[in-house]
């Protein structure tokens, strides 16, 4: 159990924070608000470049994340600012209306949230709220066009302010909490290229218009992961509760739903690719469609390339579970037989 436990930390790189002091718990009100004066990140959209997300946060967004099936979710995080740096210390769910491709947070999570950041004043949790964090059950960790218009809205009369969001399904196939935290640029900011957002996603056919349309008007932030001596005792208790349902599923029939979807996606991508492909060969065409082409197959051949190693990893781990559980269980059952009991010897003559 312990093992496993420690898996989910390496694989998800939680570190412990000092155990005597948690010194990222520590909030000092009077800094805060001079930083809160000062504000920084007003002139330098680019201001804030880390997040840091303590493990009991994380666990609560993702299950609450997970709870929501195919349907988003939201919720509100807590935590300080250091720097260039927003430390989120705990997460709570909102009661809002989702739907299978927006969240709406209406005048109830508005009054919710009020209601709750002062009982916690109350009670002496002093963090404020840092940002909101939701859900996109498949799709991946970005932000679409509605999006972007809640974490402006948010950056314009609560800032410092932060958008985090999780796919709980591949979370699920990867093994590891599929996870981006981004923060949006002014309107009349022109960011160069190098600031935009990088790197490759698999995007579902349906979704890829409104992830790259709006890509240039918000930034990622790097996200680590931390736990305090606290944290640690409450993931334990956690574990020893939950263990036995972790290890038993498998992701396979877990995501079953989410890893036909992908290869039903791959398939139209694939048959949009031959099309273009097809109606190329009967054209003339510019360098410029051919190498827009080359672009589209290497992304069908990338989103291939991770639904099999998502399966290959499905498989690999019930072929583990499935040896160490009968494994054990066969020993079980030769200590226990009589025969196991009694030492077989030479039959002595008389």
């Amino acid at each position: 159990m312990e093992t496993a436990f420690k898996t989910w930390e390496l694989d998800n790189n939680v570190q412990l924070v000092d155990p005597q002091r948690d010194a990222l718990y520590s909030y000092d009100a009077a800094e805060q608000k001079a930083i809160g004066d000062a504000r920084p990140w007003r002139t330098d959209p680019n201001h804030f470049k880390n997040v840091r997300i303590s493990a009991v946060a994380l666990l609560k967004m993702v299950m609450h994340a997970r709870s929501g099936g195919s349907i988003e979710v939201m919720g509100l995080m807590q935590g300080k600012i250091a720097g260039d740096t927003i430390i989120v210390t705990d997460a709570f769910r909102l009661p809002v209306e989702g739907t299978e491709t927006r969240v709406n947070a209406q005048d109830e999570a508005n009054e919710y949230m009020v209601t709750y950041l002062q009982a916690c004043r109350e009670q002496g949790k002093l963090e404020n709220a840092v940002g909101w964090y939701h859900s996109h059950p498949g799709y991946g960790c970005w932000l679409s066009g509605i999006d972007v218009a809640t974490q402006s809205t948010q950056q314009s009369f609560s800032d410092p302010f932060l958008a985090v969001v999780i796919d709980p399904d591949r979370t699920i196939s990867a093994g590891k909490v599929e996870i981006g935290a981004f923060r949006t640029y002014p309107g009349d900011y022109k960011p160069t290229e190098s600031n935009s957002i990088e790197g490759y996603q698999t995007i579902p056919l349906a979704k890829a218009d409104d992830f790259g349309k709006h890509a240039s008007r918000y930034y990622s932030l790097e996200v680590s992961h931390f736990k305090s001596s606290l944290d640690s005792h409450l993931l334990e208790l956690l574990w020893n509760k939950y263990w036995v349902q972790t290890i038993s599923q498998s992701p396979l029939f877990t995501n079953r739903e989410y890893s036909s979807k992908q290869i039903l996606d791959l398939s139209s991508k694939v048959r949009e690719a031959a099309t273009g492909i097809a109606r190329a060969g009967r054209t003339p065409t510019h360098a410029s469609a051919i190498k827009s082409m080359d672009q589209q197959l290497e992304k069908v051949l990338r989103d291939s390339y991770k639904i099999a190693g998502e399966e290959k990893t499905g498989l690999l781990a019930g072929e583990v579970k499935a040896k160490l559980f009968n494994g054990l269980g066969e020993a079980s059952k030769e200590e226990s037989s009589p025969a196991a009991a009694v030492p077989i010897t030479e039959p002595v003559e008389s």
